[in-house]
């Protein structure tokens, strides 16, 4: 039971890593007001990039650098439509998202010719497991060893850096002057411009830095997570990262704690499938993996109780004249 257990959530921490930098990205972008349905889109980007990168040049870490180049020029434009322009978020959003959804999978069977997907890649084009010191010799210890051997260690590095950005992601909103100035940017924009600080400079920034964390959620699952790219392959995750961020009410710690309940129960349904239930029977695979889902839409109609979101968030900022 216990090792059943320390599987379930060594899975967890694997299928939790995309949200984790998901909604971190959407952390930033809506802390300083904008409003980012593309989540989806630029994750779906960049893993396509990553892949098809790491194919072409047979390096992961090239792959990683095509993902976030991708993924920062999406989040650009949504910043040009959005910030420059004043446009709807929302519009925006969606709008990425469903241009994304096309262009990867006529763009892969263009280049590839593999009725959109990329070939399988395998060796350094792919992150591959690192096995922490002492690991093999703490195997066989109890409880501890297994702790050790089974659930912190074998990961690729990019879970231990989603991890690792939980905490840089709170020192940097609650303890420097561009998260200051950012939450005050998402907060009370005209505040901030009557100090002299410029609202798009700082709006495009986060944009940029939710583009990076977008483009390490779709490399780390086109080229670490699986091995290539597939047509669709970010599954709704940057939905699912949007309602891990209003489950957590865009704090960084109760963001992660979501998306590990998130990861979870997909590692659940993973684990669960083809298991005969007494009284029930063996459930239908597809009611199975449905339940992530149901638990997002359930969250997001509010039984999380009301989460307030900054002030400023999808509105645009008109500059006001002297």
């Amino acid at each position: 039971m216990f090792e059943t257990l320390i599987l379930m959530l060594d899975a967890t921490m694997r299928v939790s890593t995309p949200l984790i930098f998901a909604a971190l990205a959407g952390l930033f972008s809506e802390r300083a007001g904008i409003v980012d349905i593309g989540l989806e889109g630029k994750i779906l980007g960049s893993a396509f990039a990553a892949a098809a990168a790491a194919a072409i040049f047979g390096s992961a870490w090239i792959g990683l650098g095509f993902g976030i180049l991708a993924s920062v020029a999406l989040a650009m434009i949504h910043g040009f439509a959005c910030i420059t322009h004043r446009g709807d978020h929302i519009v925006s959003g969606v709008a990425i998202n469903t241009i994304v959804a096309g262009l990867t999978v006529t763009l892969s069977m263009y280049w590839f010719s593999m009725g959109g997907q990329t070939p399988t890649l395998s060796g350094d084009a792919r992150f591959l497991s690192i096995t922490l010191p002492f690991a093999n010799a703490l195997a066989d210890v109890p409880v501890i060893g297994l702790i050790y051997s089974e659930l912190l260690s074998g990961h690729n590095i990019l879970v231990y850096l989603a991890f690792a950005m939980v905490p840089v992601t709170s020192w940097i909103i609650y303890k420097t002057r561009f998260g200051l100035r950012l939450r005050a940017v998402g907060e009370n924009p005209h505040a901030v411009d009557t100090a002299g600080i410029s609202v798009a400079f700082l709006r495009y920034r986060a944009l940029i830095i939710c583009g990076i964390l977008c483009g390490i959620a779709g490399a780390y699952l086109s080229t670490a997570h699986n091995a290539g790219f597939l047509k669709d392959m970010s599954a709704g995750k940057g939905y699912m990262a949007l309602a891990a961020l209003i489950f957590g009410k865009w704090r960084p710690v109760p963001v992660l704690l979501a998306c590990l309940l998130f990861g979870f129960l997909d590692a659940v349904a993973i684990r669960m499938q083809g298991v005969v239930i007494p009284g029930i029977g063996e459930v239908p695979v597809q009611a199975i993996e449905v339940l992530p889902y149901v638990l997002t839409v359930l969250l997001l109609a509010g039984f999380i109780g009301k989460a307030i979101g900054p002030k400023a968030v999808g509105r645009p900022y008109v500059k006001e004249r002297a």
